[in-house]
């Protein structure tokens, strides 16, 4: 009996430090950034976006003479290239990153290892949103920073920094469209990630989503001609892709700010927003519904 009591008493002991020790929501998000500083393919993928920045700038100064950037429409151009590549470069970096981060958990298994410490299903989910957000800011950051640094140089250069005040007011508006498509994007790669539970299929179902998504909105108006009907192209004003390729020009009101191709009929800036809203709303739903219904059991 004695014996008894005292196996009980170790039981319980240990199953209070296990509580003890179960990860707090800050040390979760402090392993997922660890675990994303160290894979080298971030390192990769975050250079190569930072190149991409600085694409127009070396187009520019190696086929085109800069002082041509005095013109407005030339600059007003340039510029809508330059949130446009930002916009898509911090877009395909945050789709590879999400779908590595939640898939690589399932493909190795250790995902059941740390439900098994007592970590919330839904709490880890949120825990690596929140270190993918952490990064995502940090390279927003540094890409409008590299930006600041390369415009405000080159208009300084040829003289040419009244032209700055030509987008002063419209900074705001570019970086939110940027933020906007990075949370679409993060939240598009957790849903199908999460959904299949797979890192192969997470991944290409994320970075083939867009392309699709683009393509409609070139395809469908196709409908519309052989039909005679509307209806087709009236479908294109509620694609994530055009929406978002849309949303600069819509915002600033400024033709020649855009990037991509945007829907088949004409949207306006809160049209472009709502449609995003939406569409995020619907990923997250997904991504917390099967995170807390689904069991781990693979």
């Amino acid at each position: 009996m004695q014996e008894a009591m005292s196996t009980f008493a170790g039981a319980s002991e240990a199953l209070g430090q296990s509580r003890a020790a179960k990860p707090s929501f800050r040390g979760l998000v402090g392993g997922e950034l660890l675990k994303i500083k160290n894979q080298k393919a971030t390192w990769i993928m975050a250079t190569l976006v930072l190149l991409l920045v600085l694409l127009p700038y070396i187009v520019t100064y190696a086929t085109l003479n800069p002082a041509l950037l005095l013109q407005k429409q030339v600059f007003d151009y340039f510029v809508s290239q330059i949130a446009g590549l930002t916009r898509a470069g911090t877009g395909f970096f945050l789709l590879i990153l999400t779908a590595r981060v939640i898939g690589l958990e399932y493909q190795l298994g250790t995902v059941r290892v740390l439900l098994a410490r007592g970590v919330g299903r839904l709490q880890l989910l949120l825990a690596k949103l929140a270190a993918i957000g952490l990064v995502a800011l940090a390279l927003l950051l540094g890409c409008l920073l590299l930006n600041a640094g390369m415009l405000g140089g080159m208009l300084a250069w040829h003289g040419s920094l009244n032209l700055l005040s030509a987008i002063g007011s419209h900074i705001a508006l570019y970086a939110l469209t940027i933020l906007v498509s990075a949370v679409a994007s993060v939240l598009l790669a957790t849903a199908v990630t999460v959904l299949s539970r797979s890192l192969a299929f997470g991944l290409s179902a994320a970075i083939a989503f867009f392309p699709l998504d683009n393509f409609g909105g070139l395809l469908l108006p196709l409908g519309s001609k052989l039909t005679h009907a509307m209806f087709w192209q009236q479908i294109t004003a509620y694609l994530l892709g055009p929406n978002l390729n849309q949303m600069t020009a819509s915002l600033t009101k400024l033709p020649g700010f855009g990037f991509g191709f945007g829907p088949a009929v004409n949207v306006d800036g809160t049209h472009t927003l709502l449609v995003t809203l939406v569409y995020a709303l619907s990923f997250a739903a997904i991504a917390v519904v099967l995170t807390i219904k689904k069991d781990v059991q693979e």
